[in-house]
């Protein structure tokens, strides 16, 4: 399968997914959108996956390229392309499906337990999460659900941290690509995050069980057989 990816800033890229995609059989193509490269078309692709990074989703009038990007996702979802979205990514995708992306009441940054909802264990993409898993976020926004979507998981901290649109649009708002390098690599970008909040854990706190990563890169490996 012909996968392609966006990627907002240099330290969000693929991590754990590449070596996945590469090891299955799949070919990878990218759009830097960060150095101005252009978009590809809809039919360059079978799969679209629309990584992090810390903008938001609303940021339009700061981005030139957000606009084209959102275009570009909901054409890939209009055309029944596998359609995966990261973090910002299922900001994005929620967007163009017409739901509120807003800030959340907590920025969630660290590992946190995220609990598979009841709809989720009926649905062919929710089955692949286990009931309840440590998993890494870095996120300080959220999103209404998309009309038609299943919410696929919840956490303490926010509510909506999956969904699906049928079988071919995935959102995940947590991280289960991150290795300890993209760890470290947030926490020297993006360091302003780290002020103290409820669901706001330290460096060490984040990069004391490298196991942890193992786990988050095994079922992400996981949830991509069952996606593709």
């Amino acid at each position: 399968m012909r996968v392609h990816y966006l990627q907002h800033v240099p330290f969000e890229g693929l991590g754990s997914i590449e070596a996945s995609l590469l090891g299955t059989g799949h070919t990878i193509t990218c759009t830097r959108l960060y150095s101005n490269d252009p978009l590809p078309s809809v039919d360059e692709f079978e799969c679209l996956i629309v990584m992090g990074g810390p903008m938001g989703a609303n940021d339009d009038a700061r981005l030139s390229w957000l606009g084209p990007e959102k275009v570009l996702i909901r054409k890939a979802i209009d055309a029944d392309k596998r359609v995966l979205g990261i973090c910002l990514g299922a900001q994005l995708i929620a967007a163009v499906l017409g739901a509120r992306v807003f800030p959340n009441t907590h920025r969630e940054i660290g590992w946190f337990e995220i609990r598979r909802t009841a709809e989720a264990a009926q649905h062919s993409l929710g089955t692949a999460l286990p009931d309840r898993v440590d998993v890494f976020h870095w996120h300080g926004d959220t999103f209404d659900l998309p009309t038609g979507a299943i919410r696929l998981a919840e956490s303490r901290g926010c509510i909506n941290q999956a969904f699906a649109v049928g079988t071919h649009v995935l959102a995940l708002q947590f991280h289960l690509e991150t290795t300890p390098r993209s760890t470290q690599a947030l926490i020297d970008e993006c360091h302003s995050d780290l002020a103290p909040g409820t669901f706001v854990q330290t460096p060490s706190e984040m990069l004391q069980s490298p196991e942890k990563f193992e786990q988050i890169n095994q079922l992400m490996a996981s949830v991509l057989k069952t996606f593709l």
